[in-house]
């Protein structure tokens, strides 16, 4: 007889569809973009051009030209980095609020636990856009303010979302065989429960750019968020609103840019769910 001894199966690839792949595409030149886009922008996007106002679009000034002059699609180009990396530097701010509070209810006794999580049910029950709105008053109009603002009223989801993820994390049995082979509690939720934990944001962390990016630019467009001459796009609009209804312009192309943006990160988010979850894909 002979023995026939199993082997390991192939490491299946993953396969990307051509719909991922193209919102894989465009997410990478956004953030290209975002990066290279204040390099390549000539140096007078700031500079008032009295004698070129409200230009429409041409071979000259592809997106036209606002109420100062200034070229539009330059300007895009240019507050590609501040639309975008503002929205990702809120994320990853109040992501870290919500990982801090998150392991100290997972780690900490009962008592702390209780408390940090009816806090964070506070923070949830109050809008969040309302308290944005009061803090970025409070603390000035500028695009730190709106960015501080933002950071502070989007924790509690995350740090929700977190807890209850870690809490099950640390019914694992590899996190119980480390605590038996004596790894510190520090070690064990830094090492361990907290890294096995974070697969569950990925998702919201995709779906929070999108959505973040629109807040952040509509404290802009309402004065309290990026000010003129700032480049941001939410800024832009606000700037133009005045002029609509003869430069159409100058208010549409800030907003088709915020809504591609918004877009990509939401099916993003969607593509990574399904990943995630193969169970989605029918």
């Amino acid at each position: 007889m002979t023995l026939v001894l199993p082997t390991a199966s192939p490491r299946r690839k993953a396969n990307f569809t051509a719909y991922e792949l193209t919102v894989f595409g465009v997410v990478a030149a956004l953030f290209l973009l975002a990066l290279i886009g204040p390099m390549i922008a000539p140096a007078d996007i700031y500079t008032s051009n009295m004698l070129e106002t409200l230009f429409p679009p041409s071979a000259e000034h592809w997106l036209g030209t606002d109420d100062q002059g200034r070229d539009i699609f330059w300007r895009l180009i240019a507050g590609s980095q501040l639309s975008l990396f503002a929205t990702v530097l809120v994320v990853i701010l109040y992501s870290i609020i919500g990982m801090i509070v998150a392991t100290l209810a997972t780690v900490g006794p009962r008592w702390v636990d209780e408390l940090l999580m009816r806090v964070t049910d506070i923070g949830l029950s109050l809008p969040g856009l309302v308290v944005s709105l009061g803090i970025a008053t409070v603390l000035g109009p500028s695009l730190q303010s709106g960015i501080i603002a933002l950071a502070l009223t989007g924790w509690p989801m995350t740090a929700r979302i977190l807890r209850t993820t870690m809490r099950q994390t640390m019914e694992q049995p590899f996190v119980e065989g480390a605590r038996i082979l004596g790894v510190s509690r520090t070690r064990l939720m830094l090492k361990h429960v907290l890294p096995n934990s974070l697969d569950v944001l990925i998702v919201k962390w995709a779906g929070d750019i999108s959505f973040t990016m629109l807040i952040l630019a509509g404290l802009s467009f309402i004065g309290v968020g990026a000010q003129p001459p700032s480049p941001e796009w939410g800024a832009m609009i606000s700037g133009a609103r005045g002029n609509m209804s003869i430069a159409w312009w100058a208010v549409a192309a800030p907003g088709a840019a915020i809504v591609i943006n918004a877009v990509a990160f939401a099916l993003l988010a969607d593509i990574l769910q399904v990943r995630r979850d193969p169970s989605l894909r029918a």
